[in-house]
C-alpha cells in the first residue's frame, strides 16, 4: 500500500512540475532550483516549495542533496496539512541518508506528523550522524584517496572522451569518501557541472597533477599546525581532513565529516598555465605551498562554535579574518598572500568603504564575491579587514592564549572592534 501511495504521489508531483506555471518553460538548471526552493519556503509558498524541492531531489546526482531536498519537501507538505504525503517523502529523505535526528525531533514544521502512528518507527530508524572530532591532534586523519581516484578517472576518461562523464562517475564519484560526498553535495551542483569545468581547462589539469599529489608530502606540516593549535587553545578539537579535486567552487569547507579541501584550487606555481581560467577563477587559485596555510585557516573555523551568531558584515569579516590570523600563527603564513600584498597602501580606502557596510548584512560585497572581481578590486577583502582587527587585538594582549580564547568566544563584534584599537592603529599609518 505504501509503495502504491508513493508512486501515485510522485506521479502527481511530476504532473504538477510539468504543468505548474513555475515550470511552464524548460526546466531550470539545478544551480537555480535550490535558491528558488529556499526562497519559496521563506515566503511561505509551500506549494512552490514542494515542487522545487521535489525537482531538486529527483534530479540531483548527490545523495546528500537528495536527502536534504526530500526533507525540506516533507516540511512543505506537512505545512500544507498533507501529513500522509509528508511522511512518505520524509521516509525517502531518510533512505537517501538524512540523519539529523535532533533537528527532525525539534522541527516545528513536522509537528503534525508526530500524531501519525508511523512517527516513532521512522524516528527510530535514523542512525544519527555525529561530528568526527578528536581532542588529540595526532588522531586526526589526513585522507587523500579522492585525489588519487580523480587522476585514475581522468587518465581513463582522456582515453575515451565519448564516455568522459560515465568514466568520471564510475571511477571518481562512485568511489567518493564521506568527505567528498559532503563537498560535492554542498559545493558542486551536478556531475555535469563538474565535468564541464574539468574539460574546459585541459592544459591546466594536465599540468597540476604533481602539485596536487604533493598533498601527501605535506602531512607532517598539517600535523604540526594541528599540534600548535592545541598549545594555543587547549579546548581545540581536531576533525578528519579530506583532500579532493573540486570544480573551483570552494577551496575549503567543513561538515560533520570534517574539513574538506579542494586541492586543485591550491595547485599553482610559476609553470602552471592559467590562460584557460577566467580572471575570477585565477583569483581563486593559490600557490601549492599555501595548502598547509589553507588547512590552518579551515581548522580555525572548526573552533568557532563559541562565537555569537550574527548577520552583520563585520561579524563575517572577523570570523574569516580570524581564521587567516590564527591560521597564520599555527602554520607560519596567511592563506591569502596575494590579497594581503595587493592591499598594501590601500588600507584607508578599503576601511572607508567597509565602514559603510559593516553593520549591515552586506556579506556579498566583501566575502565570496569573486564575480565582482577586477584587477583593481580583488575579492574577499573582508578577510583582510578581519585579519587586521584580530591581529591588532592579539598584538596588544599581554596573555596571548587568553587573546585566542577571547576571539573564539566573541559575543559583541562592535565591542571587539573597539577593544582591538584597529581604527586608532589605522589612523597612524
Amino acid at each position: 500500500m505504501k509503495k502504491s501511495l508513493l508512486s501515485a504521489f510522485l506521479l502527481s508531483a511530476v504532473f504538477v512540475i510539468n504543468f505548474h506555471p513555475a515550470y511552464s518553460q524548460k526546466k531550470l538548471p539545478l544551480s537555480r532550483v535550490q535558491p528558488l526552493a529556499d526562497s519559496s519556503y521563506r515566503a511561505k509558498d509551500y506549494v512552490k516549495g514542494t515542487i522545487y524541492y521535489g525537482d531538486l531531489a529527483e534530479r540531483s546526482d548527490f545523495n546528500r542533496v537528495k536527502a536534504s531536498a526530500y526533507y525540506n519537501m516533507a516540511c512543505c507538505l506537512s505545512l500544507q496539512g498533507k501529513t500522509d504525503s509528508a511522511m512518505l517523502i520524509l521516509n525517502k529523505a531518510i533512505k537517501s541518508g538524512y540523519a539529523n535526528k535532533a533537528n527532525m525531533l525539534e522541527d516545528t514544521d513536522l509537528q503534525d506528523l508526530h500524531k501519525l502512528p508511523q512517527w516513532n518507527a521512522i524516528v527510530a530508524s535514523i542512525e544519527a550522524s555525529k561530528k568526527v572530532l578528536n581532542d588529540d591532534p595526532a588522531k586526526a586523519r589526513f585522507i587523500t584517496t579522492d585525489i588519487h581516484h580523480f587522476w585514475e578517472a581522468y587518465e581513463a576518461a582522456l582515453k575515451d572522451t565519448v564516455h568522459f562523464r560515465e568514466i568520471m562517475k564510475k571511477l571518481y564519484f562512485n568511489r567518493a569518501s564521506t568527505g567528498m560526498e559532503d563537498y560535492m553535495a554542498a559545493k558542486v551542483s551536478s556531475i555535469d557541472f563538474f565535468v564541464q569545468h574539468i574539460r574546459s581547462a585541459p592544459k591546466f589539469y594536465a599540468a597540476i597533477r604533481n602539485n596536487t599529489l604533493k598533498t601527501d608530502t605535506y602531512k607532517p606540516k598539517f600535523l604540526e599546525s594541528f599540534k600548535k593549535m592545541k598549545t594555543m587553545y587547549s579546548d581545540a578539537k581536531f576533525p578528519d581532513v579530506y583532500f579532493l579535486i573540486g570544480a573551483f567552487t570552494s577551496g575549503g569547507t567543513a561538515t560533520d565529516a570534517g574539513l574538506l579541501l579542494g586541492v586543485n584550487q591550491a595547485s599553482g606555481d610559476s609553470q602552471i598555465p592559467r590562460e584557460e581560467l577566467s580572471f575570477r577563477l585565477r583569483t581563486r587559485l593559490l600557490q601549492v605551498e599555501v595548502l598547509p596555510n589553507l588547512l590552518g585557516h579551515e581548522l580555525v573555523h572548526y573552533q568557532q562554535d563559541g562565537m555569537k551568531s550574527d548577520t552583520t558584515t563585520l561579524s563575517y569579516a572577523i570570523k574569516e579574518g580570524m581564521a587567516d590570523m590564527i591560521g597564520e600563527l599555527i602554520s607560519g603564513k596567511t592563506a591569502n598572500p596575494d590579497l594581503f600584498e595587493w592591499a598594501k597602501g590601500k588600507e584607508k580606502q578599503i576601511w572607508s568603504r567597509f565602514t559603510k557596510d559593516m553593520y549591515e548584512n552586506r556579506y556579498d560585497n566583501w566575502i565570496a564575491n569573486s564575480r565582482q572581481a577586477t584587477p583593481d578590486n580583488l575579492p574577499d577583502q573582508g578577510y583582510w579587514i578581519g585579519y587586521q582587527i584580530c591581529r591588532s587585538y592579539y598584538e596588544q594582549s599581554a596573555d596571548k592564549k587568553q587573546a585566542v580564547y577571547d576571539m573564539l568566544h566573541i559575543q559583541d563584534y562592535k565591542a571587539f572592534l573597539e577593544k582591538s584599537k584597529w581604527e586608532e592603529k589605522l589612523a597612524r599609518l
